[in-house]
């Protein structure tokens, strides 16, 4: 059995949730977010519930049902709330902004680096710290390590995007573990 698949996904105030044969429809105050469901899981809504069983009871069958309820979950939560991820870019000379609704990077290259944000997902930069947000979770996070991608954090200096709040273990230089024996 899913733990996950088991509990039922609450509605809140002004979301409204569809369905239509295969493909389950969330409209809420943010927007607008659809996705297919798998034939193997039952999606039932109620009046301020949805639950969903698996048709056959397979190892398979239970992964999936863990994995649409949480895709529904995100759906009806990203409408309602939202979703963002913070990045912060450490480095000398290091720095991004805003221009034209693209999101420009000094990352100490011979060039800039201009990202245009996909569609539904927003950039904001302020000081050092880049803000990814949109309704939906999947484009988010996609679009946030698509950013880290371009400069990960240095191990011997720490310099680079990382997320905000991440831990980086920087390595000893080769003085210093040459001189310590």
């Amino acid at each position: 059995m899913s733990r996950i698949g088991k509990k039922p996904i609450e509605i809140p105030k002004g979301v409204e949730v569809k369905k239509e044969g295969r493909s389950i429809t969330v409209k809420g105050p943010k927007g607008e977010l659809s996705r297919e469901i798998r034939e193997e899981i039952k999606v039932d809504i109620g009046d301020d519930k949805i639950t969903l069983l698996p048709q056959v009871k397979t190892k398979k069958t239970e992964a999936f049902w863990g994995l649409s309820r949480s895709l529904i979950f995100n759906m009806v939560r990203g409408v309602s709330e939202g979703f963002e991820k913070k990045l912060e870019i450490q480095g000398v000379g290091y720095k991004g902004k805003i221009e034209q609704d693209e999101l420009v990077l000094n990352l100490g290259f011979s060039h800039e680096i201009r990202i245009k944000p996909p569609e539904g997902i927003k950039f904001s930069v302020e000081k050092n710290i880049i803000t990814v947000s949109g309704i939906d979770k999947e484009k988010v996070g996609q679009a946030a390590a698509k950013i880290r991608k371009i400069r990960p954090p240095d191990p011997y200096k720490g310099k680079g995007i990382r997320y905000l709040g991440e831990e980086i273990r920087l390595k000893v230089g080769k003085k210093a573990a040459v001189s310590s024996t």
